[in-house]
């Protein structure tokens, strides 16, 4: 799906006040990291390293596991359709809803899909497919997986791709990373996008057993992480408790907004473990909304209903600051008194 995501204002040719659509840290990316790149710009005269291994061995050191067990990509969603590339034609479950590319990219790769609401995936089914995609926290509710380590070990012949690229906004989460020595059947998506604001540059990486990651290389083209991406890798990893977003005072800030929402009788306002979450307008739908707030407000937010298993009144919200909570709040408001 090119187009049908959020952060999509570019799209509309007016100016945004606040944009609720994406669900990247809106901070803006670590203090330092544009001087740093600047000071790694002639990196852009020569061909980066081909797999990013200077930024493998850094990510080695951070999670304490070896160089064939991990693997850069040019953002998750290459990570994705590798994966899909590799296990071609293959039986695939994709619990929803979710990142649309999961999808996308088995289509484009001739898998055989069947798909499996987050509700059925908690009851821990025995699958019949030859590998499974799960977005823990998920994307778009913001609802995390209380133990993925059981469904695994009940379905050893099955690969489960986990990913967690909104890890960082969950505290409290428990990430697979652990359970890497005990699972071959395991692979970890992760995301330097999101916490640390940089979407624009396009860097994640996968987590893997080593023969994984040695099959991923085989099919991965080089040179597909630029310089400027590798280097803001690596000043996130050399400086990493120094550029964590403030994740408690953002899930404080999205509980004060969601509780501020619930009493607009018009919409109806859904948990979420993140600072993420899903809404539905009760009048008129989800498109109409998305044009009110634009057009009348200069606010935008994520249209959520080509998210397979959810509505036309469906929307996503990811919270901001206080200040841009309060306009969506008012905004919201005057949807209600036109329309309700």
């Amino acid at each position: 799906m090119l187009h049908g995501h959020g952060d999509d204002g570019y799209r509309y040719g007016q100016e945004i006040l606040a944009d609720f659509s994406t669900n990247v840290w809106y901070g803006g990316e670590p203090a330092g990291l544009k001087e740093y790149i600047f000071e790694k710009w002639a990196n852009i005269n020569r061909y980066p390293e081909v797999a990013g291994e200077g930024l493998t061995a850094q990510i080695t050191g951070h999670h304490r596991l070896s160089n064939d067990q991990i693997l850069v990509a040019n953002g998750t969603t290459e990570s994705i359709y590798l994966i899909a590339q590799l296990f071609a034609g293959k039986k695939t479950t994709i619990v929803t809803p979710a990142f649309s590319e999961y999808e996308d990219a088995c289509a484009m790769h001739g898998h055989e899909m069947q798909f499996l609401s987050w509700k059925e995936s908690l009851e821990l089914p025995r699958l019949k497919s030859d590998l499974v995609f799960i977005c823990n926290p998920n994307n778009p509710t913001g609802f995390t997986f209380p133990d993925l380590t059981f469904w695994l070990r009940i379905n050893r012949q099955c690969v489960f791709v986990v990913d967690e690229a909104f890890i960082d906004f969950a505290p409290g989460t428990g990430s697979m990373l652990e359970a890497l020595s005990q699972f071959e059947n395991l692979i970890i998506l992760r995301s330097l996008t999101k916490a640390y604001a940089i979407p624009g540059l396009r860097l994640g990486y996968i987590l893997a057993g080593n023969e994984w990651i040695d099959q991923l290389l085989r099919i991965k083209q080089p040179w597909s992480v630029n310089a400027i991406a590798l280097a803001a890798g690596s000043f996130i990893f050399d400086h990493f408790d120094e550029v964590q977003p403030p994740v408690a005072q953002l899930l404080y800030d999205k509980k004060e907004l969601t509780n501020q929402l619930r009493q607009n009788d018009a919409f109806e306002i859904e948990d979420s473990d993140t600072h993420f979450f899903l809404a539905k307008t009760i009048i008129r739908n989800a498109a109409q909304l998305k044009t009110f707030l634009l057009e009348e407000h200069q606010i935008l937010i994520r249209d959520a209903s080509n998210f397979r298993n959810l509505t036309r009144q469906h929307f996503r919200i990811a919270a901001l600051c206080p200040d841009k909570n309060q306009l969506l709040i008012n905004a919201l408001e005057a949807w209600k008194t036109r329309y309700y």
